[in-house]
């Protein structure tokens, strides 16, 4: 089999051991081809390569920003993504099951099963899990700021978080969701095409990576003491208490505002002026599924 193997070698939290990981991808794919991405972008250049090249798949090792820009590069061909965790949330990686260590996540690639899915655009741009606006999106913004000049990993995120979520005020948002208007100022708005942003924080439990359809997930403004409680039920499959969370399933959105839209994508932000567009793009996507 035609594999290339995308690593990112400075994604999650410790640098990747390159030597190790080039021996471990050796002793159970004999003669693949190995790339280290250089900037930003670079996977997703790699990755369209290796599909114009005729490889049969190409395995993405690092966090979800690398795993979507691999993606990029081969949506819409015949070459499959494959998925080796190597970042803080790996939403994409505990979606489709793959083991979070190195070794037995590479062991599974090699009797996984290929299977279609579907990917998101927001504004014309690729998503496989998450795209949404609202308190995340300001979240995600501000610790990108951060990290240009401090530090990074879950504790900083979880200090940004905790500030925010005492000092953010919801904005009143126009909604268009398969044709149908309404106004609302949601705590998070939420397109989901898988169920979770990592670390297994379900936001949209009965989202589907085949479905053809986006889960959208509206999260009210709800009183902090309800939004504390209600917190952990996020990490279950279906309970959702206090009545904080509203789903539609829609194929495409635009969401309106007069001025800038701050919103994420796989947890990376992004900003807009005045309307965000939101579409599904089914079976778009073949993803390479670990099989026990």
């Amino acid at each position: 089999m035609k594999v290339r193997f995308i690593l990112n070698p400075v994604s999650g939290k410790i640098p990747a051991d390159i030597e190790h990981v080039a021996r471990v991808i050796q002793l159970n794919f004999p003669g693949a081809d190995m790339r280290l991405t250089k900037a930003p972008g670079h996977a997703m250049e790699l990755a369209r390569e290796a599909a114009n090249a005729g490889f049969e798949s190409v395995i993405a090792i690092g966090g979800d920003g690398t795993i979507n820009e691999t993606a990029r590069g081969l949506t819409g061909t015949k070459t499959a993504l494959g998925v080796i965790p190597h970042g803080s949330g790996n939403g994409l990686a505990r979606e489709i099951g793959m083991p979070l260590m190195l070794e037995e996540a590479v062991v599974r690639l090699q009797k996984a099963a290929r299977v279609c899915c579907d990917t998101g655009l927001a504004n014309g741009e690729l998503f496989l899990n998450l795209a949404g606006v609202g308190i995340e999106a300001d979240i995600a913004w501000q610790f990108m700021e951060q990290g240009k000049t401090g530090s990074r990993g879950k504790w900083p995120y979880f200090k940004i978080g905790a500030k925010t979520v005492f000092s953010y005020r919801p904005r009143t948002l126009e909604l268009i969701a398969d044709g149908l208007k309404s106004t609302l100022a949601p705590l998070t708005l939420v397109f989901a095409n898988g169920r979770q942003y990592g670390s297994n924080f379900k936001i949209a439990p009965h989202a589907s990576l085949t479905d053809g359809k986006l889960d959208m997930i509206t999260v009210h403004d709800a009183p902090k003491w309800k939004l504390a409680l209600a917190a952990p039920a996020f990490f279950t499959d279906h309970y959702r208490p206090f009545g904080i969370t509203s789903e539609a399933s829609v194929t495409c959105a635009v969401v309106r505002r007069e001025g800038e839209i701050l919103y994420h994508i796989d947890g990376e932000p992004r900003k807009t002026t005045n309307q965000l567009e939101i579409s599904i793009q089914p079976k778009s996507l073949t993803v390479l599924f670990p099989q026990r």
